[in-house]
Formats: C-alpha cells, sequence, structure tokens
C-alpha cells in the first residue's frame, strides 16, 4: 500500500514498524457543539483507513482523543451558564449519536484531556528540563526556535513563521513564535495543581501526552484535517520530538477541505452545516457516503444536487443488494457451478485492493463495487446460475462495502417476511388465475412503496 505523507509530499510504500501491528492517532473534536460536515469527513475517512488496514491483515490501535477542557468549552459553558464538565459531557453524547449513525466504529482507545493531567504535566516538566520549555507567572510556553526543524511538516521556512506571529495582550513569551504548553487559571476557570501552580493544559500538548501514553513514542500514522496541519499538528512534532528524542509520526495524512456551494464552508460565513441537521433530512448513510466518494485529499463540495446523486447511489447498491438475497434463496441448485463466472466476480476484489492501496482511493473502491453490480445484474439476475455463483457475488458484495462501511441500514427480517409472504400470496392467486387478488395485492405493496418486478428467476421488489 502507498500513501501520501504530508512530511515528505510523496506517495511512499507504507511498511509499519511492527508487520503486526499499526498504530494509528487521529485527533478527534473539541466538544463544545454539534460536529459538522468538516469534522465528519476525517472521521469517515480514517475510520475507513483503519478498516482498510484490518481488511488487509492487521491489528490496528486506533487512537481518537476528545479535547474535553478548552476556551471555546469554557466560553459555551458560561453561555449556557453550566460547567466545562457539563457541556463536555453533552457534546461527547452528541458526538456518539452521530458517529455512531454514520457508522464510525468505535477507537481501541478514546481518551479525554482531563483524564490524561498527569501524563501531561509530566510532558511538559521533561521540556522544561531539558530546556525545551519555560515558565512565566504560572504560563509555561514552548522553545520554538530552538527545535531547528520547526515548520518541517507545513514547508514554511522559519523566517515566514517569525513574520506572522504576534505575542497577544497578557502573554509574556520570549519570542512571538512560542506556543502555550500550560495555561494559568484565570477566575472562574478549571484548573488543576501543577508545578507551575493552577491552570490547565494548552491543546496541543495534550495530543502529545495521550499519543505518548498509549502508542508510545513513534507511532505509523498521525491523521486529521488539512486544517491542523499548522500550527497543531507542527506543534505536536515540536514538543513531542524535543520531549522523547526520537520521530514522532512516521506517515502524516490530511483529508481536503468541505465546500459548501462553491465555497469554503466558514462559521463565519453562516455556511456551516451539521451533520445533524442533514442527517435529520436525508439519513446519516448519504453523509458517509459523500465524505468517501471522493478522494481524501481533494477538496470536496457539498450542495443538494450531490447529496440526492449520493441517495441514488445508494439506492442502486441497496436494489442489487437485495435482488441477490432473492437470487441466493431461489438458487436452483441443480445447476452447475460456472467457474469463468466465479473468476471473474472475483476479479472485483484484486481491483479494489489496488484502488485502496494506491492512497486510499475510495473513489475508484468505489467504482470497483459498481463495476462489481454491473457484473452481477448482467451475468447472474438475467439468467438462472448456481447458488454457488450468487453467494461468492453477495459475499464478495458484503465484504467489500463493509470495508467502506456502507449498506449498514439493511432492510428488518420482520418487513421483508411479511413483504416476501404477501408476494407469495399474489404468485399463488395467480397460479389460480384470480387476477383480481393479484393486482390488488400488486397495488398494496405499491402504496406501501414496494415495487415488484417480474424476472426470469422469479419476483423481486425494491422501495421506492
Amino acid at each position: 500500500m502507498k500513501i501520501f505523507n504530508t512530511m515528505t509530499r510523496t506517495k511512499e510504500e507504507f511498511v509499519p514498524a511492527d508487520p503486526n501491528e499499526v498504530k494509528i492517532y487521529a485527533c478527534g473534536p473539541t466538544v463544545y457543539n454539534y460536529i459538522h460536515i468538516g469534522n465528519a469527513r476525517p472521521l469517515c475517512v480514517f475510520d475507513v483507513l483503519r478498516r482498510y488496514l484490518e481488511y488487509r491483515g492487521y491489528n490496528v490501535k486506533f487512537v481518537q482523543n476528545f479535547t474535553d477542557v478548552d476556551d471555546k468549552i469554557i466560553n459555551r459553558a458560561i453561555e449556557e451558564n453550566s460547567t466545562f464538565k457539563e457541556i463536555s459531557e453533552k457534546y461527547i453524547n452528541e458526538f456518539w449519536t452521530d458517529a455512531h449513525g454514520l457508522n464510525f466504529k468505535d477507537a481501541t482507545v478514546h481518551p479525554k484531556a482531563t483524564e490524561n493531567i498527569d501524563e501531561i504535566i509530566d510532558i511538559i516538566s521533561s521540556l522544561v528540563e531539558k530546556g525545551y520549555a519555560y515558565a512565566v507567572n504560572g504560563d509555561v510556553y514552548f522553545r520554538t526556535l530552538k527545535f531547528n526543524e520547526y515548520g518541517k511538516l507545513s514547508h514554511q521556512p522559519i523566517d515566514d513563521l517569525q513574520s506572522g506571529a504576534r505575542i497577544a495582550v497578557g502573554e509574556q513569551k520570549e519570542d512571538p513564535l512560542d506556543f502555550a504548553l500550560w495555561k494559568a487559571a484565570k477566575e472562574g476557570e478549571p484548573y488543576w495543581e501543577s508545578p507551575w501552580g493552577k491552570g490547565r493544559p494548552g491543546w496541543h500538548i495534550e495530543c502529545s501526552a495521550m499519543n505518548r501514553k498509549y502508542l508510545g513514542n513513534t507511532i505509523d500514522i498521525h491523521c486529521g484535517g488539512q486544517d491542523l496541519i499548522f500550527p497543531h499538528h507542527e506543534n505536536e512534532i515540536a514538543q513531542s520530538e524535543c520531549a522523547n528524542g526520537c520521530t514522532f509520526s512516521r506517515y502524516w495524512m490530511h483529508n481536503g477541505y468541505i465546500n459548501v456551494d462553491n465555497v469554503k464552508m466558514s462559521k463565519s460565513l453562516g455556511n456551516f452545516k451539521t451533520v445533524r441537521e442533514i442527517a435529520e433530512k436525508y439519513g446519516y448513510e448519504v453523509i458517509r457516503y459523500f465524505l468517501i466518494s471522493s478522494h481524501y485529499r481533494s477538496p470536496i463540495n457539498y450542495n443538494l444536487e450531490i447529496i440526492e446523486q449520493c441517495q441514488a447511489a445508494l439506492d442502486r447498491l441497496y436494489t442489487c443488494r437485495e435482488s441477490l438475497d432473492f437470487a441466493v434463496k431461489n438458487a436452483d441448485d441443480s445447476i452447475a457451478d460456472d467457474e469463468n463466472l466465479i473468476s471473474k466476480i472475483n476479479s472485483h476484489r484484486q481491483q479494489f485492493i489496488d484502488a485502496m492501496d494506491d492512497d486510499l482511493n475510495t473513489a475508484d473502491g468505489i467504482a470497483a463495487v459498481f463495476d462489481l453490480v454491473k457484473d452481477i445484474n448482467t451475468l447472474i439476475l438475467d439468467k438462472k446460475v448456481s447458488k454457488n455463483v450468487c453467494t461468492t457475488a453477495a459475499d464478495l458484495f458484503d465484504e467489500l462495502c463493509a470495508v467502506l462501511g456502507i449498506l449498514y441500514n439493511r432492510k428488518s427480517n420482520d418487513i421483508d417476511s411479511e413483504i416476501e409472504d404477501l408476494i407469495e400470496q399474489r404468485q399463488q392467486a395467480r397460479k389460480n388465475k384470480d387476477w383480481a387478488t393479484a393486482d390488488k395485492i400488486r397495488d398494496d405493496l405499491k402504496a406501501r412503496g414496494i415495487i415488484l418486478k417480474d424476472t426470469p428467476n422469479g419476483v423481486t421488489w425494491t422501495k421506492e
């Protein structure tokens, strides 16, 4: 497998440090509001990465954090006359509603910043002892210029970074590029005891501490949105490599931005869309499909027309899978296997793997699934073939969709059984030449959104 490494700006062969295990850290949400589709893109993209690596036989240790103390959380608590803890817990619960709706697999560990304060203090203390950090009136800052490789991930010359750096009111930095590791508590703010007084961690240091605690000094892949490259990931590299004395992450993966109606999504423009509001109208699965339907590094554009196209694509996949269920159930056991047909069906597995091995190209991976659908429709559903051929196609279809994390809303068995019973009654009525009863059953099902189709292999049905 090759992945595009943001650090080197090239596609590189992916070789984990341990041939049996892959260690991945994905930056999670700051929990002060519902997640928007910009948050959901890395959630879905790197969930597919994790699923694909597991599909290829790796044990994946996947860590995704919650930033549960932060200026935004504190400000939201003040606005709602609440506490930071109540706000963070509320939106962690809301996150799970959306994440599970998107079919996100829980990470191996979902650590919270507030549950790892000792580890955060420990890594800051190490940086102070080594001269990479300094304390000023309860704040602790990282000496950015002491790390000679600062800017290597974002590929920005240090002179350019210095020209844009400023010291905010109240900060007592040695240099404008220095950034906070620990913030002295202001009146009314949450705090923890530390060697530098009462305070709370800065944003960047929490990820370095939790990376080290749960995955070790060096990980295989660090991933997140493109907006995190600078300063968040750049700062993580600086503080981690100075504290640990070794490479922080061997590969870096970043997904592209989302535009809304061809304009970059931004809260200042008021055009950001929460996952919840889209899901209430279209459901969660179409959002997941939309977010993985393009290559993860490409910018993608959200609008209602595209969402409707994604829904149509999903409908086509569901129709095919439901038809396969029918074909498997009604296949003639006396028909011999067609080995050439089985081989042609299975060829789409390698097509899928080739796409996904090329920098997690989910767009081409989905194309492989639709090529499989085309063959299913033309080679299986319109002909009499063996049960083994039908089962082979169904198993491969499920295998590939599971890697992508789609088609997870299959029809319930109870409803299926009821419809199948009605279809059987209609078939019996037709045999008895009771056309009125047969037509009534068909019309009743159509009124419920169930469309019947007579095929050489029997009757299939789909939902409108």
